[in-house]
């Protein structure tokens, strides 16, 4: 207490101390609440700068596509001060801060001027140098630029202060340059010159740069007063033009697109950060090539008819992605969709890989026959009844031709020879990625393509038939790695279903001998269209290139008159022929395992020939097995049928005849447990209601089939 005492003694005798002590301690505390943020270095300020946007380029460096990805401020990449024209950076300092080169971040002349003023009660004068500004944009906590709080100013000094002794001026001014504010949400030189004038910053001609300069003070300032502050940087004879300047950048706040738009769906998928460059393998040639491929199509073809459409073409060595085309717009209502990479129904163009695995395992060759006719099969949803495009049956035909001409039936055959589960794992082994559940929620609707893939998927799984059965990952980005190719089907049998796909006589039939997809050089093609004229497909490849081509309504609802060959076929035409010029495409090398061999066919319903073969399965005759050789089947009534009887018919009238396919000689029938007679010209089941079940047993007794039927 007695030094207390002392002190306050001491104090009382001499009140300068005092005075000296609170001025101090009010310095002091002055001083440490105005301390400046930590400076950063210029080149980490500069590798912090995130721009709005993003940006896709090309194998070349060339751009792409350019996307807004940030919405809370638009401003571009950070643009260095050589690259801005030299008039404004100095109509900058001459406005906004003349001595700018001269003071060390502070200019007290105009501070001191700017106190007198205010002394005087006139209007202050701004005294806010270039480098207090840079501060303030910096660091908005310490006070806006043009704040004219004194704790503020005192703020932006001492900060402006240690901007000063860590950077340079052209640093300073090119930071300025990129942070300051011009027009609407747009920040920086780069978005503001290309907002107002639509051009880079280093093409700015001497007005337009005294323009965006007289902006600064104001971004919102009236025309005539921004024609007014440039006319204070120019000849007096170009205000006139200086005013019809302002005057037409008055309304302009929305940034003028440099965005080529060679691929926005691409770009969509991409670019998911602000700042981003990504640099694809996507050549722009290539992919202007097919989308104006698409964009030709889709006019001829009519908004009516179908009004989306996608293309991708791959390079068969590198798996490189040489073009991605999502969509071209035109008529879209879905415009932004990628239809590319959206998952839609295959159709017929996963036969190639059922008829090639069976081809690989030896159990079927392509001179093997199968049966085009009609057959229903027992599923647990009901009767599955698959048909032909045109609804018409051939017969027996060869298995180049049920694969040339699309036929449904045989190539459901096939898979109850192949197996769904089997072909399923198959079809995840070529990289169809959406195939998640087993091969019995498929079922034998797989064969003809009811499950959704993706143009991306379809386009390696038929490069990798281009490759002799070697699969592996496409690349979109140039530095996705290679990947290790693996093989996944064997090269004899990949090569023997590329002839096939390739043969233009084999699929006359269907497509005529001069449709879209024979080419003027080797190409082997397959067309696709699903439930309810959906989707349409043409993929194909050559010995360098794979082009998949998807056409539809990418809202899900059916296209009007268009087939495999008047939709995606003409455009894969167009895009494989431009891909070519000067180097036709030619057949990939045979595999040693295929051998040649004459074959006959016992039916006479196709000529004579010499066809491919894997080693070990060739056969010098070809024709269905003998009645004998057959499994014998009940082929009607086919199981889950439903009958009625007709009331205006006498009961005793009304029967189900019966059928049996193969040698049945030594087989019987039963009704529900119940004999038939053996005549075989008298079985007839009566049309009793209720379900009931015909079992046709062997001389043992054994079940050799039997089918359910109901009747009303």
């Amino acid at each position: 207490m007695g030094q207390l005492a002392q002190v306050v003694e001491t104090l009382r005798r001499h009140p300068a101390r005092l005075l000296l002590g609170l001025v101090a301690l009010a310095f002091a505390m002055l001083w440490w609440w105005t301390a400046p943020p930590t400076v950063p270095a210029y080149a980490d300020l500069k590798r912090s700068w995130k721009s709005s946007e993003a940006w896709l380029h090309a194998r070349d460096g060339s751009l792409l596509s350019e996307v807004r990805v940030d919405f809370a401020q638009r401003r571009l990449a950070w643009v260095p001060l050589g690259e801005i024209a030299p008039a404004l950076g100095q109509d900058v300092i001459g406005l906004e801060d003349h001595r700018f080169l001269k003071h060390g971040g502070v200019d007290w002349l105009a501070l001191g001027g700017s106190i007198r003023d205010a002394v005087q009660g006139k209007r202050a004068r701004g005294a806010s140098t270039l480098t207090m500004q840079t501060a303030a944009f910096l660091w908005p906590d310490i006070g806006r630029p043009g704040a004219r709080g004194w704790f503020d100013k005192l703020r932006q000094m001492r900060t402006a202060w240690a901007i000063e002794a860590s950077w340079n001026k052209n640093q300073i001014l090119e930071a300025y340059l990129n942070l300051a504010p011009f027009r609407g949400e747009n920040q920086g030189v780069g978005a503001g010159s290309l907002a107002l004038f639509g051009k880079r910053p280093a093409a700015l001609d001497p007005r337009e740069a005294a323009v965006m300069a007289a902006l600064l003070r104001n971004p919102v300032a009236r025309p005539d007063q921004v024609g007014q502050r440039a006319c204070r940087l120019m000849q007096p004879a170009d205000c006139p033009a200086l005013q019809v300047l302002a005057e037409a950048v008055a309304g302009t706040g929305s940034l003028k697109a440099i965005d080529p738009g060679l691929a926005p769906h691409l770009a969509a998928r991409l670019l998911t950060e602000p700042g981003m460059k990504v640099t694809t393998t996507i050549d722009p040639a290539v992919q202007r090539l097919a989308a104006s491929a698409l964009q030709h199509q889709l006019q001829g073809l009519g908004a009516s008819r179908a009004r989306d459409g996608a293309v991708v073409v791959l390079d068969n060595a590198s798996g490189e992605v040489l073009a991605y085309v999502g969509g071209v717009g035109l008529g879209s209502t879905a415009a932004s969709v990628d239809g590319a990479s959206a998952p839609r129904q295959a159709g017929s163009t996963l036969k190639p890989h059922l008829y090639a695995q069976l081809i690989e395992r030896k159990w079927l060759t392509a001179a093997s026959i199968l049966e085009d006719s009609p057959v229903q099969l027992d599923t647990a949803s009901g009767l599955y009844v698959p048909r032909n495009y045109d609804n018409a049956f051939m017969g027996p035909v060869s298995v180049r031709r049920a694969l040339a001409n699309s036929l449904n039936v045989p190539a459901v055959r096939a898979l109850l020879l192949d197996g769904v589960q089997d072909f399923r794992d198959r079809l995840a082994d070529l990289g169809y990625a959406g195939l998640e559940a087993d091969g019995a929620y498929y079922g034998f609707s797989l064969a003809l393509g009811s499950a959704e893939v993706t143009l991306l998927e379809q386009a390696n799984s038929y490069r990798t038939l281009a490759n002799l059965g070697r699969w592996s990952p496409f690349r979109i980005r140039s530095d996705d790695p290679a990947g290790e190719p693996r093989q996944v089907l064997d090269p004899g049998a990949a090569w023997i279903t590329g002839d096939m796909l390739s043969d233009a006589s084999a699929r006359a039939s269907t497509f005529g001998v001069d449709s879209a997809l024979r080419l003027p050089f080797w190409a082997a093609a397959k067309t696709g269209t699903s439930k309810a004229m959906r989707d349409n497909w043409c993929i194909g490849y050559s010995d360098r290139f794979t082009v998949a081509v998807w056409v539809g309504n990418l809202e899900g609802d059916p296209m009007r008159a268009v087939s495999g060959t008047s939709g995606a076929a003409p455009v894969w035409r167009d895009v494989m022929i431009g891909l070519h010029q000067g180097k036709p495409g030619q057949q990939p090398a045979r595999p040693a395992n295929v051998v040649a061999a004459p074959v006959n066919f016992a039916t006479g319903r196709e000529p004579p020939r010499s066809e491919w073969f894997l080693e070990g399965t060739a056969q010098q005759t070809m024709a269905q097995a003998p009645a004998f050789a057959r499994r014998p089947r009940i082929t009607n009534p086919v199981s889950g049928a439903v009958y009625a009887r007709d009331p205006d018919i006498p009961g005793d009238r009304q029967s189900i005849g019966i059928a049996i396919s193969g040698d049945s000689g030594d087989l019987r029938l039963t009704l529900d447990g119940r004999p038939l007679p053996a005549d075989q010209s008298a079985r007839q089941v009566p049309l009793i209601p209720g379900s009931h079940l015909l079992t046709l047993l062997d001389a043992s007794g054994k079940m050799v089939d039997q089918v359910r039927f109901t009747v009303r």
